[in-house]
């Protein structure tokens, strides 16, 4: 009878790095000009920052896919967090 290796054992193993959240991450982004008019425009129109908008864009073609995943998290909000009641 042999006794196990650690790599077999598992107590060899290091355990799993704790799990930061993810930075966002960023692209760079070649528009045509007249593309890049006509979304600022429509992002104003809906309040939002340009990159706000071509990320929500995104995610919803995504989802209309079927392709976003699970994990992925609302888009963050902007600006103050909400009052809490009693505040």
């Amino acid at each position: 009878m042999t006794t196990p290796t650690p790599e077999e054992s598992g107590a060899g193993s290091r355990p799993a790095p704790p799990r930061r959240p993810q930075q966002r991450k960023q692209v760079l982004l070649r528009l045509d000009p007249l593309i890049h008019d006509a979304l600022t425009r429509w992002a104003g129109d809906e309040l939002r920052s340009a990159n706000a908008q071509i990320e929500f864009l995104l995610r919803k073609a995504l989802s209309d896919a079927g392709r976003l995943p699970r994990g992925a998290g609302a888009i963050p909000r902007r600006g103050r967090p909400p009052k809490e009641p009693g505040d």
